[in-house]
C-alpha cells in the first residue's frame, strides 16, 4: 500500500467489509457493543488525568494481530487517541 492508498476514498462495499470484520472479530473476542462502551469510558477517565483529548474523536475497536507464540492471528485492542495538550508538563531546567 503506498502513502496515496490512505487518501483514495473507499468504496462503500470495502467499508461494509470492514465494517463486518470488525464485527466478526468484536464477536469472536466476546466483546459487545457495551462492553465497547465502557472501556472506551473507562481510557477517557484514565488518559484524561494526564492529558487534554478530544473525546469525541477517540476511536477503540477490536482488530486482529499476529500472536507472537505461533498461535495465528489473536484479538487485539486498538485505541486512537488524540491529544489536544498534556495537563502536566515536566519543569524545564
Amino acid at each position: 500500500m503506498g502513502l496515496m492508498d490512505l487518501f483514495k476514498k473507499k468504496s462503500s462495499g470495502d467499508v461494509a467489509k470492514d465494517r463486518l470484520k470488525l464485527l466478526l472479530v468484536s464477536d469472536r473476542a466476546n466483546c459487545s457493543p457495551e462492553m465497547m462502551e465502557m472501556i472506551k469510558r473507562d481510557i477517557i477517565q484514565v488518559i484524561s488525568k494526564y492529558m487534554d483529548i478530544d473525546a469525541d474523536a477517540l476511536d477503540v475497536k477490536i482488530t486482529e494481530t499476529e500472536s507472537d507464540s505461533n498461535n495465528g492471528m489473536v484479538p487485539a485492542l486498538f485505541a486512537n487517541i488524540p491529544i489536544k495538550d498534556m495537563k502536566h508538563k515536566p519543569d524545564k531546567r
